[in-house]
């Protein structure tokens, strides 16, 4: 039997591997010689995360919750590092698979590689080259020591390719977060504010800001929001707020009769809103390839991005971090002139189908 542990740490890590549970769940129906283990190391806490949440998804529960949440960067690295290390040594694996590129992601594949154990990299190869992410340092060390790379793009396999991986431990799968979203889309359900808010479709814009760049310098967050509410005409504009986020914005007396501002929302709530929107404005890689799927217009408020693919193919524009920059992009938007998104290879939804092909043959 070729044991699997699959390693996550954060909510959307889930979204990542409920696909590749699914297609060795059926691997295993049809040949009965692969299996797996799902560790949760409790990276974060998210109140989402309940038992609806793995119900809605079809994820099974996790086998292992390692209940590794806070504490500075160093703190949860090593405390996940001391518990996976007893978790793996009481149930061996063949394999440890890791997804993206969040703090559970590089401290598992460090435990693994020290108990001699092969690790495989889902998302392996994505760049930002900005080294003031800490998910950067993730994707970095990680790469460094792992064995086999699952990717999502060309761009990707080029990044492993010049950093002298060899051809042979690079699949190139495509995107398993685009099974999960392609699986659930006929599922996306109305959230509440829907009615509350008399949204329409195509009528109103969704935001999401979360990272430390655009929410920690308070001048400047205020000035993107004010610069955000004074070119986006008379549409609504809805932003599910992190709690962390929600306490900023009290504290600035940020407010206007557009601006809404929402409770966190589900997976399927939030993309439920996401398909229907004229556009998203957000700093998060993952909605950039959600959108670009579905088609919906998205403007980035980073310098950089992993995600290449979804600015060259998809619907993404990489806008900054400077307000100033944003009202050209927004008058485009409103003039009928945004890009109308292409495929994008191998974002077909059959990427987990042919990661555990690839896991056959490796065993």
């Amino acid at each position: 039997m070729y044991k699997i542990t699959i390693i996550a740490g954060a909510r959307p890590n889930f979204m990542k591997i409920a696909p590749i549970i699914h297609a060795i769940q059926k691997a295993k129906q049809d040949h009965g010689d692969m299996d797996y283990r799902l560790v949760h190391t409790g990276q974060h806490y998210d109140k989402n995360m309940s038992g609806s949440f793995f119900e809605q998804l079809e994820i099974p529960e996790p086998h292992v919750n390692l209940e590794c949440s806070g504490g500075t960067q160093a703190e949860q690295t090593a405390a996940i590092m001391v518990s996976f290390e007893k978790e793996l040594m009481a149930n061996p694996a063949d394999l440890v698979l890791v997804v993206g590129d969040v703090t559970s992601t590089m401290a598992c594949a460090l435990v693994a590689q020290k108990l001699h154990t092969k690790v495989a990299h889902v998302e392996g190869g994505i760049r930002s080259d900005d080294w003031s992410m800490p998910e950067e340092i993730n994707r970095l060390v990680t790469d460094s020591i792992t064995n086999y790379f699952f990717t999502t793009s060309e761009t990707a396999n080029t990044n492993l390719k010049q950093s002298g991986v060899k051809d042979n431990q690079i699949f190139f799968v495509g995107n398993t977060m685009i099974d999960t979203l392609l699986k659930q889309r006929p599922n996306f359900t109305e959230p509440k504010v829907w009615n509350a808010l008399g949204l329409e479709e195509g009528n109103y814009i969704v935001m999401t800001l979360h990272r430390p760049a655009n929410v920690d310098e308070e001048s400047q967050l205020k000035d993107m929001i004010d610069e955000i509410i004074a070119n986006t005409q008379d549409l609504p504009l809805v932003f599910p707020v992190h709690p962390r986020t929600a306490k900023i914005l009290e504290r600035l007396n940020i407010s206007h009769s557009r601006l809404h501002t929402v409770e966190p929302l589900s997976y399927l709530e939030f993309n439920f809103l996401v398909e229907r929107a004229k556009a998203v404005i957000t700093d998060s890689g993952g909605i950039t390839e959600e959108a670009s799927i579905m088609r919906v217009p998205c403007l980035t408020l980073r310098d950089n991005t992993e995600r290449p693919e979804t600015i060259t193919l998809g619907t993404n524009e990489l806008v900054g971090t400077h307000p100033e920059k944003l009202k050209p992009y927004l008058d485009t938007l409103f003039a009928g002139n945004w890009k109308k998104g292409n495929d994008i290879p191998l974002w077909d939804g059959k990427t987990a189908h042919r990661i555990v092909e690839c896991l056959k043959k490796l065993k």
